[in-house]
């Protein structure tokens, strides 16, 4: 399509459709919990959108567009699989939020959005069509626009077309904005890590009870999914990452169709997700005997976990707790890591990761990012010698100190 044809008047009826009102419940059933279809109350998620308002203010920002699942869930609580399609939203400095969206998808968004506008767009239709609309009754000529240009989620073409269909508009990237005001989790979304931690337990334990010589790694992961539905878990970002130590440094790989054999090593790690909040954890375990190295290189790992904890504390910086880390594991192997980190930033997170997007705010050598109360780590002790090793655990920063808050035992484990 030309770039002709796009262009947009602001006098043009926008393609907004309010969202249907729920309907109500019959007197003889009771509400349902506000939890079941959404992961924080109406009242925190006015309060998010209030505080990005006031940031965009002080940028001197119109409006904000923004394309990432998470940011839309942190946002709206939209919770489905159907950001395979355009999806964005934007936030104007006034007014309902807008969301635009592919028009099957209206009855979810009526279902899960309803404080928002939709604007919609068949199959073969252009969504920046749609988006040019609707920010061109949202911005005024020569306003500012700040966009969320590095999300994985918003194709270059779409951005170019509506940028050329609205040449009278400012364009900046806002990319870190909405990513700042998630990196410190509510009391509420620290309650649904703690939840998606137990799914995780329980998933780790069943994955440690069923893994042992001549087992599939695909039989473990089966049990796997199996226990971390049952627990109460949806699908998580990542699928649980299965393999044996042969291939563990092939960081994003799962099972394959092998039967574990006599002095095997397994690599688990997987998450839990409810209201996709995430709680990461991982664990190695040796079939019927260690690996050579193996017992060393699991006393390096669960040294520089208990280090990385006790460094992951209010105002230190990332790089204090990687060093603490690398210490750590130094001191028992004689030589000093080099692994790029030791943990992340998690929280929300949609396929393909848990992570919560393309950019990754990690535990890192020299890293200046200050550690604050409310921060969610994948704390990661990753040994690579004398043997390949892993413990991880998802950390809560508490406001005097850290909290481990995914349980299994974290001592050298072998099955038979």
């Amino acid at each position: 399509m030309t770039t002709e044809l796009l262009r947009v008047a602001p006098v043009l009826e926008p393609a907004l459709e309010p969202a249907a009102a729920p309907a109500a419940a019959p007197a003889a059933e009771p509400a349902a919990e506000p939890t079941a279809e959404r992961a924080v109350s109406d009242a925190e998620y006015e309060a998010r959108m209030g505080v990005l308002r006031l940031a965009m203010r002080r940028r001197g920002l119109s409006a904000l567009a923004l394309a990432s699942p998470e940011n839309v869930h942190y946002l709206l609580g939209l919770d489905h699989l159907g950001h395979f399609a355009f999806t964005m939203l934007v936030l104007p400095r006034y007014g309902a939020p807008v969301l635009i969206a592919r028009r099957m998808e209206r009855h979810t968004l009526a279902a899960q959005v309803p404080q928002a506008r939709h604007a919609l767009y068949g199959d073969g239709q252009d969504p920046a069509r749609v988006l040019a609309r609707v920010l061109a009754r949202a911005v005024p000529a020569g306003g500012t626009v700040g966009v969320e240009e590095q999300s994985m989620a918003l194709p270059p073409a779409v951005l170019a077309r509506v940028r050329a269909a609205l040449p009278e508009l400012r364009w900046v990237d806002c990319s870190a904005l909405p990513a700042r005001l998630r990196m410190v989790k509510s009391p509420a979304e620290q309650a649904l890590v703690r939840r998606a931690a137990g799914v995780s337990g329980v998933a780790m334990r069943t994955a440690l009870s069923v893994a042992g010589s001549g087992v599939g790694e695909h039989t473990v992961a089966a049990h796997v999914q199996r226990a971390m539905i049952e627990a109460g878990g949806q699908q998580p970002g990542f699928v649980p990452l299965i393999r044996s130590t042969a291939r563990l440094a092939q960081e994003h790989v799962t099972w394959r169709e092998r039967q574990l054999a006599p002095g095997d090593g397994l690599f688990v790690e997987l998450s839990g997700c409810v209201h996709r909040y995430h709680a990461p954890m991982s664990r190695t375990v040796y079939c019927g005997y260690p690996a050579a190295g193996a017992p060393e290189a699991a006393a390096a790992a669960l040294a520089g976990l208990r280090a990385a904890r006790a460094a992951l504390v209010p105002g230190a910086r990332t790089g204090e707790v990687y060093a603490a880390w690398a210490n750590a594991v130094a001191a028992v192997t004689g030589r000093r890591p080099r692994r790029h980190h030791c943990g992340y930033l998690t929280g929300i997170g949609f396929p393909p990761s848990w992570v919560g997007g393309g950019s990754v705010l990690g535990i890192r050598a020299g890293g200046r990012t200050r550690v604050r109360a409310g921060m969610v780590f994948h704390l990661m002790s990753w040994v690579e010698w004398p043997a390949g090793h892993v413990v991880s655990d998802t950390a809560l920063v508490t406001e005097d100190g850290c909290e481990l808050v995914t349980e299994a035992p974290r001592e050298l484990l072998t099955v038979p």
